[in-house]
């Protein structure tokens, strides 16, 4: 059996790939940039997300207090860019999440080397941010202001 395959399947139905956004004095522009990807599973499932952290070799599973369920998650840039985007560059997602995952993959090369610290870069990951899994966010992109 082809695990990477498998994952990839898995994740195109229950991963998720996210670019959030806080509030940050510490940060140039007074945002912190978030991108993670994540998996969530009922506790008596758990080993599909140790699959995920063993293929990985990075991240963390921990309970998810929104639902009662746990999670599989990695927010490291360098892991996301040298592990994760790899992975699904050759497994790719078949689903409509595959855009979700090209724009998430561009937002975390641009933030590996540096881009997000200049106002051009910034402003660029805000727009491609909020394309990906459009929706309902707590700060919408027009809240996002340098």
């Amino acid at each position: 059996m082809d695990v990477g395959a498998y994952l990839t399947g898995y994740a195109d139905g229950e991963g998720c790939f996210c670019v959030s956004f806080n509030k940050s004095r510490r940060h140039k522009f007074g945002w912190e940039i978030r991108p993670s990807f994540s998996i969530s599973q009922n506790g008596d499932r758990a080993e599909v997300l140790k699959l995920f952290q063993e293929r990985f070799e990075c991240g963390s599973i921990r309970p998810d207090r929104s639902d009662k369920t746990l999670k599989y998650e990695t927010r490291c840039i360098g892991d996301l860019v040298e592990r994760v985007i790899p992975h699904f560059e050759q497994y790719p997602l078949l689903s409509g999440k595959r855009e979700d995952f090209q724009r998430f993959a561009r937002i975390c090369r641009m933030m590996h080397a540096d881009n997000h610290l200049t106002r051009e870069g910034f402003e660029r990951i805000v727009e491609i941010a909020s394309k990906v899994n459009a929706g309902k966010r707590k700060f919408p992109r027009e809240a996002i202001k340098l």
